[in-house]
């Protein structure tokens, strides 16, 4: 609907978005320039040859294209401000419905996390100009393309990066920084506009009744306003609300012999690491169900059975590892999801998000909005399954709705995080009707997703979560799986992949956890490199008349030096170099003499080699009483070499050992994460110069032995989780936040603020002897499946019912 506006203010409004695309595109050359500063930083960092490789590739790759991705993104900019929408004479955006392509959802997701922040730190600036825009058009809504939207211009600057050549994953790792360099800019823009239309007198005052209004009526559909952090709906959410026929499977229990957990072991087995434990019972759970529902809706439980086996449907995405069709079984042909149920989930879907933007903005106690958010989603189910067209279906509604029952009477998760956790329930009932693994394994992505939110946020107090990035970060997945329903599990695994990476970030960003990791980080890698440093020096000097003397101290003396140089200096620094060098003149000095002028250099260059000895062991921590030790027994060697009668090494091969050294990082060989690294407070302090007073250091017990299935179950945890620490003879709640890239070494940190950095073997055995326990003994969706299971088996009719 539009209403018949005066060329004035349809001009106004022009001008308007005109001024904004100039306050905009300005910044697109500045975000560039401070992308390729940081990638100069990364680029320098010292870090494994890996991450150090990488971080020069990304700088070489923008580097390169740079100047077309600004030229492009301007361009497309202003192609886009001709393109918006600007009357009434506007024709809005065609609803299409279409398959949506990997490639795209994956940028789509990419731009939504831009857009999404722009929509949170600028949401009443840009409901305020949506209003004015809309008032001076005589529209209802901006069109989905409009300049004016966040998502326009996330979305034409991921589009133009990819357009240049760059990659998506250069975008992930640049991501802060392009929301720093950006955000504040278009904030700023849209404070601008506003300025300028209340100088022209467009609704100086906003009405609010009127803008309450829209918001109602555009929840989940348009951004929202006011603060209520909706995500913008383009064409992909409003296809989920225009019922559309697809082909889909029945209820999915039949034909699942095995449960598709990887590593996991037949049900029926006993005994096992109390990870295979943990997995039997959470299969034991999910094959319960599958046998109580088989019981009561057809089919037998150990064959594929009855109307309801899982057939393949045209357009059916099937996951890895999913079983269609059943043992034995004759699959009938796929039936199609009605359009009026389709229409009734997507109905209700929007219902709910309405009335939880209420609940959240609501004055109501948390017991009470709770217990209001329960009684909606219950009646909006018994309402679905009167719709629902078969058994299955109704016993899918009911069950995933007694499964979200469970999670919202989980008083440890949040109130606020409940609430966003309660609006997925419509989202993965689609998703269990359309993908019957839902029921069958463990692993289905939207599993996944849900178990990993609720087991980070569980350890964590209502204060701690309320206004958090994590709370944040946990309103944008659930966006972004409202937004794009019709992409199934491949979107839940997409937000899974980036839940995942946000918690590596959040749980590594204050400046203590930041620093442990920097020196743990740099141990191991100090270690590794002491070690490939022996085995290349043991190469150069395998066919070379060395004394022993000289191969014990480069062996293990002088190669943790050029370790620890090539972590504080770089690789190729001056310093690291300069030591590098000194291997090779004490080679050479300590060889065999037998002229003259050999033995005068030697004399002369002595004062200079053993001072720079003697600052390489200073670097490692050697100093006094046992460098001087080192120090006169190369004294003796080199006064040996001066007597010797043996042949004298060539100088064109202490040349080559030099030039090797130069380059030793080009040889070397990633020797795994086997090492025994020294680890206490001690050497950390000793090692790298950092005071380690606030980190409490576990390191492995020497000659211990541990199993195996232990160490592989050290291996799994995830970050993120939650465990009750038993170490020495106090007891901790910690969250694990941190594992380093050799999984040799582990942080956990506690609410008070310690630090616990626990080597790989000692972990191992603190998960054996049951010192470090997970504070929650299965997954959520494991523990709601089996209450919702608890419930049917008390009040079998209500599956249908």
């Amino acid at each position: 609907m539009s209403i018949a506006r005066s060329a004035s203010s349809l001009q106004l409004a022009r001008e308007t978005r005109e001024r904004f695309v100039s306050a905009t595109e300005g910044a697109i050359a500045p975000l560039a320039r401070a992308i390729r500063d940081r990638l100069t930083t990364l680029s320098t960092e010292a870090g494994t040859a890996r991450s150090m490789q990488e971080h020069r590739d990304d700088f070489v790759a923008f580097q390169g294209q740079a100047t077309h991705w600004v030229a492009l993104s301007q361009a497309g900019w202003r192609k886009a401000l001709a393109a918006s929408s600007g009357g009434p004479g506007a024709v809005p955006s065609a609803l299409r419905l279409e398959l949506i392509g990997d490639e795209v959802v994956e940028s789509n997701i990419l731009s939504s996390r831009l857009a999404q922040l722009i929509h949170d730190k600028a949401s009443f600036e840009l409901s305020d100009l949506r209003l004015r825009i809309q008032h001076l058009e005589g529209t209802t809504e901006l069109d989905s393309k409009d300049v004016l939207k966040p998502e326009t211009l996330a979305k034409l600057l991921v589009e133009q990066w990819l357009a240049a050549g760059l990659s998506r994953g250069l975008w992930t790792r640049v991501q802060d920084t392009v929301q720093q360099g950006l955000v504040d800019v278009i904030v700023k823009a849209y404070q601008s506009a506003n300025a300028y239309l209340i100088a022209a007198g467009v609704m100086p005052e906003i009405d609010l009744k009127s803008f309450v209004r829209r918001t109602g009526n555009a929840t989940g559909a348009g951004g929202g306003g006011g603060g209520s952090g909706a995500a913008p709906m383009d064409s992909g959410m409003a296809a989920a609300h225009a019922p559309q026929a697809v082909q889909r499977p029945g209820f999915g229990f039949e034909g699942q012999q095995q449960l598709s957990v990887p590593g996991s072991v037949a049900t029926t087995t006993t005994g096992g690491s109390p990870l295979m434990i943990a997995r039997q019972r959470a299969q034991t759970a999910l094959l319960s169900l599958k046998r109580f529902v088989t019981a009561r809706i057809g089919g037998d439980p150990g064959a594929a059975g009855g109307a309801f086996q899982a057939g393949a449907g045209e357009g059916r995405t099937t996951s890895p590892g999913s079983q269609q069709g059943g043992g034995g079984g004759v699959s009938p042909a796929p039936r199609a999801f009605s359009r009026t149920f389709a229409g009734a989930i997507a109905e209700a879907e929007a219902a709910y998000r309405m009335a939880a933007t209420q609940y959240m903005e609501g004055a109501g106690e948390q017991a009470t909005v709770m217990q209001q958010t329960a009684v909606d989603l219950r009646r909006r189910t018994a309402e679905l399954k009167k719709r629902a067209p078969t058994t299955a279906d109704k016993a899918t509604v009911e069950i995933v709705a007694l499964m979200f029952q469970a999670i919202l009477a989980e008083e440890r998760i949040p109130f606020s995080a409940r609430v966003w956790f309660a609006r997925l329930q419509m989202p993965v009932l689609r998703v269990a009707i359309a993908e019957p693994e839902f029921f069958g394994t463990l692993q289905h992505p939207a599993r996944m997703l849900i178990d990993r939110m609720g087991s980070c946020v569980m350890g964590f107090d209502a204060a701690a979560i309320t206004g958090s990035a994590l709370e944040g970060e946990i309103r944008r997945v659930v966006q972004v799986i409202e937004q794009y329903p019709e992409t199934g599990q491949r979107v839940f695994k997409l937000v899974f992949d980036e839940f995942v990476a946000f918690l590596n970030r959040y749980l590594t960003q204050s400046d203590t956890t930041q620093r442990v990791m920097s020196v743990a980080q740099q141990v191991e890698q100090k270690e590794t490199m002491a070690i490939q440093y022996t085995i290349e020096l043991r190469k150069m000097l395998n066919d070379m008349p060395v004394r022993d003397e000289i191969r014990e101290f480069l062996f293990k003396v002088w190669a943790e030096v050029l370790a620890i140089a090539a972590l504080r200096y770089g690789a190729q620094g001056e310093q690291t170099v300069m030591l590098k060098r000194v291997a090779s003149d004490l080679v050479w000095a300590a060889s065999a003499k037998p002229n003259r002028t050999d033995r005068a250099r030697v004399i002369q260059d002595l004062p200079q080699l053993l001072q720079r000895l003697r600052q390489g062991m200073a670097l490692l921590g050697i100093v006094d009483e046992p460098q001087e030790a080192h120090i006169k027994t190369i004294g003796a060697t080199l006064s040996d070499a001066f007597l010797s009668k043996t042949e004298a090494i060539p100088q064109v091969k202490i040349e080559a050992m030099a030039e090797r050294l130069a380059h030793l990082e080009d040889f070397v060989t990633d020797v795994g994460g086997t090492a025994d690294l020294p680890l206490d407070a001690h050497s950390i302090e000793l090692l790298l110069g950092v005071d380690a007073a606030s980190i409490e250091v576990i390191p492995d017990t020497a000659g211990a032995k541990v199993p195996d299935d232990m160490i592989a179950w050290a291996h799994e945890l995830q970050v993120g989780n939650w465990f009750m620490l038993d170490h020495n003879d106090r007891v901790s709640q910690v969250q694990f936040v941190w594992r380093s890239d050799r999984k040799q070494l582990h942080l956990f940190a506690s609410g008070d603020g310690r630090s616990f950095l626990i080597q790989a073997g000692r972990l191992a055995a603190y998960l054996q002897a049951g010192l470090l326990v997970p504070a929650e003994e299965e997954t959520l969706t494991v523990r709601a499946t089996r209450e919702a299971l608890a419930k049917l088996d008390a009040n079998p009719e209500r599956l249908l019912n």
